[in-house]
């Protein structure tokens, strides 16, 4: 029993650690903060839940391999950019998106040595996974 206590103890203080961090486990939302996206790239983190805001560098051309995504590029306040991959399958394309609008998202933070991507920025029709969004002009995409 204590060693059970004991892990519990330490579950609740790393959860609240991960969270002043400004990082979600999967399946938890947090809102981030430009230093806990600079944290998750330092640190390779994946498959983790982030809200945040930037301003859209370069709009790119859709990918069309597989379910189809809408495809840019974000710059955060930091400097760090980020790709967002909106699934257009599943969620409604981002109306009239062009370079230097601000944007607001939520989804699925995945590494790269580029900055990394955001996808899941949709529902999940299975209800399984965190439904995300795009806030765009005053309109929510997902």
């Amino acid at each position: 029993m204590k060693k059970f206590l004991i892990f519990i103890v330490i579950a609740v203080i790393a959860y609240g650690y991960i969270q002043d961090q400004g990082v979600a486990l999967p399946g938890t939302a947090a809102t981030v903060n430009t230093s806990a996206f600079e944290d998750a790239f330092a640190r390779q983190l994946s498959n983790i839940q982030i809200r945040g805001e930037g301003t859209v560098n370069t709009v790119l051309r859709d990918d069309l391999k597989g379910s189809r995504h809408q495809r840019f590029i974000v710059r955060l306040a930091s400097g760090q950019t980020l790709l967002i991959s909106h699934n257009i399958d599943l969620a409604p394309r981002v109306a009239d998106l062009v370079a230097g609008d601000p944007v607001e998202f939520f989804g699925e933070y995945e590494w790269n040595p580029k900055g990394g991507v955001v996808h899941w920025t949709h529902h999940d029709p299975a209800g399984q996974h965190t439904g995300g969004w795009i806030k765009h002009k005053g309109k929510t995409y997902q």
